[in-house]
């Protein structure tokens, strides 16, 4: 499983992320460009003729003395998420109420707080903030039908009120690239409708992405690389889970590699109806199979850091390997005057897993993705963090329907 590396396969999956797959080179370009820069080693892209597989590139790269070549592929769902996020204002709130309801009623906003408040408080945001604009619109509708009740019939003064209110709203619906309340409100709702279960439309592209990954399996490489980023990083358990049990990785194939990063898995696997999920953890964190890695950040303000995805959710099985939970670190890893800058942009840490450090620890992505080691091999003997969190505390453990 351990080794050197002259060739790898990559499968970045995404999060909940409507933008199209393009962004993810644009970031790896520039960032792989500024962390070579940093770290004394040479790394360059280059475009790859489409195959009709999924979106990628070829990464050719000199590291420690090494050259590797990587193929990069976006195992993309952002047709599934933009089509979730084509709602109306008032769908919107309606999310909005369904999600809290299913996270309140099912005991999994409590347990979450007692985890990680930041993640939750994050989860809160939308929710505060379309609770704001709400009131606002309403405010607004109340004060132009008081003002037109005088000289208009009551129902024309209630109807410009209402029309107000809305016009309002769907202001605020457009400044949400800036605010982010709608879109987390979907995130969160798309995760939470189905009770913790993946749903159908997203079920079947997950079959999709495992037979690309079998096929890498059987090339002539030597190590297939997933990486699972935010929500993505339960989708790549799941995944890889199916892949094992189905027994598609061969004896004597590449290394099967797992890097799950700013994991969130928590909001799903608390849920009641997360049997499947908290079955794949279960088996996964037991394989021989694979490496997994999984490096989250205190810094991260969106994430579960830290927090130890199996043993969180009470799914922990007797013998249990994986997965190596790694703090990135962001205020020992990034500049003083980076970090200051960054610090409360707390979308943007998120995605600081994908991009350059200045002074990269044990984690960094563009030596893990196009270096000459295999992800085991990279953390072979390092000890999990110190800080990590693996107490139980999920209110639900169970692994069947």
């Amino acid at each position: 499983m351990y080794g050197r590396v002259a060739r790898r396969r990559v499968f970045y999956v995404p999060g909940y992320d409507p933008v199209p797959a393009r962004r993810y080179r644009e970031i790896y370009r520039r960032e792989g460009a500024a962390q070579a820069r940093i770290s004394g080693y040479d790394i360059a892209l280059k475009p790859r003729h489409a195959t009709g597989g999924p979106y990628g590139w070829h990464v050719s790269a000199t590291i420690e003395g090494a050259e590797v070549e990587a193929e990069v592929d976006i195992l993309a769902w952002s047709d599934i998420v933009r089509d979730s996020m084509a709602r109306g204002v008032f769908a919107t709130y309606l999310q909005l109420a369904r999600t809290a309801w299913t996270y309140a009623q099912s005991g999994a906003f409590r347990r979450l707080m007692r985890l990680r408040r930041g993640p939750v408080l994050a989860a809160l945001y939308p929710v505060g903030m379309l609770l704001v604009q709400l009131a606002i619109a309403i405010a607004a509708g109340i004060a132009l039908a008081s003002h037109a009740a005088p000289v208009l019939p009551w129902e024309a003064a209630a109807l410009a009120g209402l029309a107000v209110t809305a016009l309002i709203l769907q202001a605020f619906q457009r400044l949400d690239r800036r605010l982010y309340a709608h879109y987390l409100m979907h995130d969160y709702a798309f995760t939470a409708r189905h009770g913790g279960e993946i749903p159908p439309e997203l079920d079947e592209r997950l079959v999709s992405f495992r037979e690309a990954i079998a096929a890498a399996l059987k090339s002539d490489v030597d190590e297939v690389l997933v990486v699972g980023h935010s929500s993505g990083a339960h989708l790549a358990v799941s995944v890889l889970a199916e892949l094992i049990r189905r027994g598609e990785v061969p004896n004597t194939g590449p290394a099967l590699s797992l890097l799950t990063l700013g994991h969130v898995v928590p909001m799903v696997s608390f849920l009641p109806r997360a049997w499947q999920l908290r079955d794949d953890l279960h088996y996964l964190a037991s394989r021989r199979e694979l490496a997994w890695v999984d490096v989250t950040a205190p810094g991260d303000a969106c994430a579960f850091a830290l927090c130890d995805p199996v043993a969180v959710s009470g799914v922990c099985p007797k013998e249990k390997y994986w997965p190596l939970v790694v703090s990135a670190a962001f205020s020992q890893t990034l500049s003083r005057s980076r970090w200051r800058r960054l610090r409360w942009r707390f979308f943007r840490l998120h995605f600081q897993y994908l991009h350059a450090f200045d002074t990269p620890g044990d984690y960094d992505y563009f030596q893990i993705t196009a270096g000459p080691k295999t992800l085991g091999s990279r953390f072979a003997g390092r000890p999990p963090s110190r800080s990590r969190i693996e107490r139980s505390v999920s209110p639900y453990t169970s692994r069947a329907a």
